[in-house]
């Protein structure tokens, strides 16, 4: 599932920084099943699915004034959806202390298959990912790239002569790299075109 950007959105994003909350309205339900059932299907939750979505709005209503500066507002909603989303799961296994409950590579396998379905088009994003990878330490990088290529861990650790921990710890080092990089990078992104 990729979100599918609405027909009007400039008109609207330019009504919704311009304070018209019946602009708004269309925006969020213009966007509220394509989240919610995406949100789902990490939480498992349709309660917390949709507080999140809601949640996620809030944001974009607090920001309004820097709407029509976004290059992408496709992009900007699924980032700001999916940080919501981790930070959601994350909080609630700490309370409940059930982390193993979440099966985390699960999760990262979701999250790239879904920003490579809805991000494709965004050569901005693309170049920032590669950017991103291009700094890994070797091992790292080799292993991302293997998993971009949509390899598993026991294809990977075999060709690379070292075990499947190593290559999940690879892995995890990577993507936790990468996203903190396009992260930071995104936001002060968004702080430029803001300004």
């Amino acid at each position: 599932m990729a979100l599918r950007p609405l027909h009007h959105e400039k008109e609207l994003l330019a009504r919704v920084a311009g304070g018209d909350e019946a602009a708004f309205t269309e925006l969020f339900y213009g966007y509220h099943n394509q989240l919610a059932g995406y949100v789902q299907l990490l939480t498992a939750s349709k309660e917390l699915s949709q507080e999140i979505v809601q949640d996620v709005f809030v944001k974009v209503w607090m920001n309004r004034e820097a709407l029509q500066e976004l290059h992408s507002f496709s992009s900007y909603l699924f980032i700001i959806t999916r940080n919501y989303t981790l930070n959601c799961i994350r909080k609630t296994a700490r309370i409940q202390g059930l982390v193993e409950t979440y099966d985390i590579d699960l999760l990262k396998d979701e999250l790239e298959d879904f920003q490579e379905r809805s991000l494709l088009d965004d050569p901005e994003y693309i170049a920032l990912v590669e950017r991103a990878v291009a700094q890994l330490p070797q091992q790292q990088q080799r292993v991302f790239r293997l998993r971009q290529q949509g390899l598993k861990n026991p294809v990977i650790a075999s060709q690379m002569e070292i075990s499947v921990d190593s290559v999940k710890k690879y892995q995890q080092l990577a993507v936790k790299a990468v996203a903190e990089f396009v992260k930071a990078h995104a936001a002060l992104s968004i702080l430029l075109m803001v300004k």
